[in-house]
């Protein structure tokens, strides 16, 4: 006779004390009560354990879907971790509101699937503010490490770091620039989108720079001016505006090159986000891109092909940045030895679109 049958009686027996109130959650007596088994065939059977009949196991799940039950999934992985287990979780710490974060997060999910484990997405807190104490109770103990997508406030990093959590960091601070990162080349990206300018014929070429203390913010400036030297261009400071990689500062920003008495006949924006502004900017003002100025972004995300003329830019590649970094931090999790003072840069490429074509020759058209 099975333990199924024989513990069938007693667990069919009503819970003794008050009974349970209503609404509140079910638990494995709940279920076992219903499927008249014991709690540790219900353990069992949800947790795909031997022991227990493929129709039981079947009928378990039923009673249990029935009834909204939902495995304490965070007490069972603090307890794996305690134990010194794997949890099988691989934590990502992201501002996931923008088109370049909802694509690095995408690739990286992508990229965990592919290694079968799962992942848990935490959106940053507000400038200033440090994770709540849930939050780095699981980072600390319920994953197996932690990818950080542009970390804003590096204090929680480096606690969580030097708390011995494996940390990879995508498109890093100056601040994180000791943990092991992966990036895509954004000063070879830069220098290939200004070449491209150049190679139509501008030579007034403005650029919308990111967030200085980024350093793919720092390398696409860098890019920015050197080609401009190897061009023999001179480098002028009223065509370099911070726009801080957000839509919304890039539409002044390029409201003020339009105003400038020798406006550009084109602008490289430091991401696509940026470009997309600079183009409605453009055109509310009465010219039109790329006839009156050409435009190039770079990340090439989604939007970039959608939008109504689609925006030259240069190609993030987002599938592998995902597989690169979560093979990082499985390497750091192995104990690899140089993992741990590892930077990885990956290339980009120039998609040609519809927002460049070679300069008015009367140039700007007021």
């Amino acid at each position: 006779m099975t333990e199924e049958s024989t513990s069938r009686d007693a667990a069919a027996a009503p819970p003794s004390g008050k009974e349970r109130r209503a609404g509140a959650r079910p638990t494995l007596a709940d279920i076992a009560q219903a499927a008249g088994v014991t709690r540790m065939t219900v353990s069992n059977a949800l947790n795909g354990r031997g022991g227990v009949s493929d129709d039981m196991r079947e009928r378990i799940r039923e009673i249990a879907r029935e009834k909204g039950y939902v495995t304490n999934w965070v007490a069972k992985k603090l307890s794996d971790s305690r134990s010194g287990s794997e949890t099988g979780i691989i934590g990502v710490i992201a501002e996931i509101h923008t088109p370049f974060m909802g694509e690095v997060v995408s690739a990286i999910s992508g990229a965990v699937r592919d290694q079968g484990r799962d992942m848990l997405v935490y959106s940053l807190p507000d400038p200033g503010k440090s994770f709540p104490g849930n939050v780095l109770d699981l980072l600390l103990h319920a994953v197996d490490g932690v990818i950080a997508v542009i970390p804003r406030d590096t204090r929680d990093f480096h606690m969580l770091a030097a708390a011995g959590v494996p940390m990879v960091v995508v498109d890093p601070l100056k601040e994180t620039i000791d943990m092991p990162s992966v990036a895509a080349d954004s000063y070879g990206g830069a220098c290939c989108a200004m070449r491209h300018l150049i190679e139509l014929g501008h030579r007034k070429i403005a650029f919308l720079a990111g967030e200085a203390r980024r350093l793919s913010a720092q390398e696409r400036l860098r890019g920015y001016r050197d080609v401009l030297r190897e061009a023999g261009l001179a480098y002028r400071a009223e065509y370099v505006v911070e726009a801080g990689f957000l839509p919304e500062p890039a539409r002044p920003a390029t409201e003020g090159l339009l105003a400038l008495d020798d406006p550009p006949t084109a602008i490289f924006a430091g991401n696509d986000a940026s470009a997309l502004s600079a183009i409605s900017t453009i055109e509310q003002a009465g010219l039109s891109v790329p006839e009156d100025i050409s435009v190039v972004g770079f990340d090439d995300v989604s939007l970039a092909s959608q939008a109504r003329r689609g925006l030259t830019t240069i190609r993030q590649p987002f599938a592998d940045i995902g597989a690169a970094a979560v093979q990082l931090l499985l390497d750091l999790r192995a104990g690899d030895p140089e993992a741990a003072t590892r930077h990885i840069t990956l290339p980009v490429e120039l998609i040609r679109r519809e927002t460049t074509a070679p300069p008015r020759g009367d140039g700007l058209r007021r």
